[in-house]
Formats: C-alpha cells, structure tokens, sequence
C-alpha cells in the first residue's frame, strides 16, 4: 500500500552528523506516524523514533535522547533522521517504517529496506 526508500546512510567518524531520509510513495504519506529503527551487527532491531502524522509530536529512544532529531514533510511525502555526535555504538542498518505512533515494532505495518550507516573511531 504504501513504499519506503531509505538513503543517506555512509561512513562518518565519531562525532560527525549524518541526515536519512525516508522517501514514501502514494498520497496518503500524511495518514501515518512514522519510525526509525536500527539492527546492529549480532543485536535484534530496536527502537530509535517516532513522529506523529501531523510532525508535532516526537517520542525517541534514551540512547539517542538529545543527539537525534525526527522530523517529516508531509507536502514531499519524506520523513527525516538528523543525526548528531554520533558515536560507534550508532553503527547499524536503519529502517524507516510507517503505522502508528510509538516504540513497539507491531505498530508499523510497512518497511523501508534499511540503510547503512557506519561510524568509526
């Protein structure tokens, strides 16, 4: 029903800032809370963030708490991942989904392929 693309993920040193976006296709981008989500090497998926449908309303994961920001643009169908000081603990496969709001990964009925994003020290 409704497609995501992941990009903007890459390799970066500690400290640095990377965006992901979250491209959705279809029209109806704005009938969804969105989230992100990332798999480390050997670790099961976890939760990062989420933003209501309306992007007045953001809840986010304490280990990313002050260093991450999701936003969305519901006119270019795209959510995004501002992400800051990062450290090499950040080093994961980012999925964007779209579904209801919250942390729990059965809200989200649809998934993005997910994006590498690498941080060395």
């Amino acid at each position: 029903q409704v497609q995501l693309v992941e990009s903007g993920g890459g390799l970066v040193q500690a400290g640095s800032s990377l965006r992901l976006s979250c491209a959705a296709s279809g029209r109806t981008f704005s009938s969804y809370s969105m989230g992100w989500f990332r798999q480390a090497p050997g670790k099961e998926r976890e939760f990062v963030a989420s933003i209501r449908r309306s992007g007045g309303t953001t809840y986010y994961a304490d280990s990313v708490k002050g260093r991450f920001t999701i936003s969305r643009d519901n006119a270019r169908n795209t959510v995004y991942l501002q992400m800051n000081s990062l450290k090499p603990e950040d080093t994961a496969v980012y999925y964007c989904a779209a579904g209801a709001y919250g942390s729990s990964q059965s809200l989200y009925n649809y998934w993005g392929q997910g994006t590498q994003v690498t941080v060395s020290s």
